[in-house]
């Protein structure tokens, strides 16, 4: 197996500009909702009281009405009306799998379009979040690394595809009726399109918009970020955002990485364990949980599970490994472990002391699972040969 996989490229997305007219409050840090309340005339010593019963109008209540905040006087909302407004991406269209998984297609600013996955299960509601509009890491087994990055997202659409989950489910309380800890949406997952650490400021804004106890209120430990391996902005992920981390991990040798996840030319496995092995120390999380893709003859001997267990142990990280079973998609390079392969890796996963889950593929028969997703508007349609040739194998 040749590492002919290309590199992933430094991201420099180009900044989008600002459009004119009213600004949007969703996405705003309460700093930064508390200085544009100043800059539109509240005065200073009310500001931090405003910013506190605006934010929970949107984040609580789920309000997008200024007029509806009744705690306000009608001016001060007149004001807001005219100088601010509360704005969410657009569904363009939404699946439901037979399973139940739902998957959206939002339209963002631009017109550039994202998929967001609702995952429900018997004792949790995960939604699937994207970071940005396509990737650029171009691992060969995910459908969305076919798609080139377009633009980072800002932290007012990652945060708008929660609210847009919870409008869908009918999420939002009552104002005035008994609070109601059972939630659809329990869990949030940053494993959607596009790597999380290459947008860490406005993912970290916005992570910290879902954790505020005055609003959507997740616990930390309800939202897991997905990395490919970004070492240098993992430490600052316990410091800044606290929450449980995954890693894209599937490979056990530099050598097959290379070319399964690209950016582990720039930080390979060794460099990756180190980061991963402080990492619950810096952020009191509980343990890292590694993804691997199931790829049949490709990585999944029972060497690769003895390498993986060696990795882990020799590092003293504290982990559990979720086997994927590949989820094949137009024109994809690899075939899926059959199940006799993946319970054989499982097992010896499980001897050796750790949580080996095997995760059941959702969602499809609407393109909705894991490393499936990719916006419909921007489907690159590549040849199998195409594929190939740029995975290394052909």
């Amino acid at each position: 197996m040749e590492a002919t996989a290309p590199i992933t490229q430094d991201v420099m997305t180009i900044p989008r500009k600002t459009p004119e007219g009213p600004a949007n409050l969703v996405g705003l840090t309460r700093a930064q909702m508390r200085d544009a309340l100043i800059a539109a005339g509240t005065p200073e010593k009310q500001a931090k009281m405003r910013t506190g019963q605006i934010w929970q109008w949107i984040y609580q209540w789920g309000v997008r009405d200024f007029a509806e905040m009744t705690n306000l006087a009608k001016p001060y909302r007149a004001m807001l009306a005219e100088n601010f407004t509360i704005e969410i991406p657009e569904v363009v269209s939404k699946q439901v799998s037979t399973d139940g998984t739902r998957k959206y297609l939002v339209r963002i600013a631009g017109g550039h379009e994202v998929e967001v996955v609702y995952i429900p299960e018997e004792d949790r509601g995960t939604l699937c979040i994207s970071s940005q509009v396509g990737c650029t890491l171009t691992c060969s087994f995910c459908h969305t690394g076919t798609q080139k990055l377009v633009r980072n997202l800002t932290a007012s659409e990652i945060v708008g595809q929660i609210m847009m989950a919870r409008d869908d489910l009918g999420e939002w309380p009552e104002r005035g009726a008994p609070k109601d800890e059972t939630r659809l949406l329990s869990n949030i997952v940053l494993m959607g399109m596009g790597e999380p650490l290459y947008n860490f400021d406005n993912v970290r804004d916005a992570m910290k918009i879902a954790m505020d106890p005055e609003g959507i209120s997740l616990s930390r430990r309800r939202i897991t970020l997905s990395t490919s391996g970004v070492v240098p902005e993992i430490a600052r992920t316990a410091d800044e955002i606290g929450c449980q981390l995954a890693i894209s991990f599937h490979a056990t040798t530099d050598e097959t990485r290379n070319v399964l996840v690209p950016i582990n030319k720039r930080w390979n496995i060794d460099e990756l364990c180190r980061a991963l092995a402080t990492y619950p120390k810096a952020s009191n999380s509980e343990r890292i949980t590694f993804e691997y893709v199931m790829l049949q003859g490709i990585n999944d001997t029972d060497d690769d599970a003895r390498r993986l267990i060696q990795l882990i142990k020799d590092h003293k990280i504290p982990a559990k490994i979720n086997l994927i079973p590949f989820n094949e998609w137009p024109g994809a390079p690899y075939k899926r472990s059959s199940n006799n392969r993946i319970r054989a890796f499982a097992d010896i996963i499980y001897k050796a002391g750790y949580a080996s889950p095997i995760r059941t593929p959702r969602g499809e028969d609407i393109m909705a699972a894991c490393g499936q997703l990719k916006s419909a508007t921007e489907r690159a349609r590549k040849s199998r040969r195409q594929i190939e040739a740029e995975a290394g194998l052909g």
